[in-house]
């Protein structure tokens, strides 16, 4: 199996990178055919994000903090551990915002999209799905769409729902919510 390791920039993971490197080699990115990144969740979700367009694999190595993404490192054979892991697809979220000039903005997130009041006052968010309103007025300070690779980051500490990988799962998490004071979110099918 032809393997490109990236590392994030912690000591530990440029020293797992170097030693990945020496016993299985460092393929050219375009001739690989799995993407080694080597850190925690949020440099897994950087590298999907950088090297998305290539198309490949990725097989995360967790030396990060959490590591709900990631795998954990063994001395088992890379070749055979890749080999007989359980493959999930992540479906990243399209987002396309209008500011107030009109302008468009488009872009892909792995983990969330999120909302955010930008001036001292709450927000006052309508919340429309599938063309149907399901929330006429929630005063807070933003609201986040989380996919289930999302679920344990900012979702989390905005007291949303942590999120199997493998659900067809969206969590809709509001931000620090006055009104509906004890709503807190809701799943929604993808």
């Amino acid at each position: 199996m032809k393997f490109f390791f990236i590392s994030s920039n912690s000591t530990e993971a440029k020293n797992a990178k170097e030693k990945y490197v020496s016993k299985y080699g460092q393929s050219d990115l375009a001739e690989s055919e799995i993407i080694v990144p080597i850190g925690g969740d949020g440099f897994l979700l950087k590298t999907l994000h950088d090297y998305k367009k290539y198309q490949k694999s990725f097989y995360g190595i967790n030396y990060g903090s959490i590591g709900f993404l990631m795998n954990d490192e063994t001395e088992a054979n890379l070749n055979e551990v890749v080999k007989n892991s359980q493959s999930i697809k992540l479906n990243p979220l399209q987002m396309i915002a209008t500011n107030s000039n009109s302008e468009k903005f488009e872009s892909i997130a792995f983990n969330e999209v999120s909302l955010m009041r930008q001036t001292h006052q709450a927000a006052k968010i309508s919340i429309n799905i599938n063309n149907v309103n399901r929330m006429k007025e929630l005063i807070c300070d933003g609201i986040l769409v989380s996919t289930p690779a999302g679920s344990t980051a900012y979702n989390l500490s905005a007291h949303g729902s942590i999120i199997p990988l493998e659900s067809k799962l969206l969590a809709l998490t509001p931000i620090s919510a006055f009104r509906p004071r004890r709503w807190r979110g809701a799943l929604l099918e993808e």
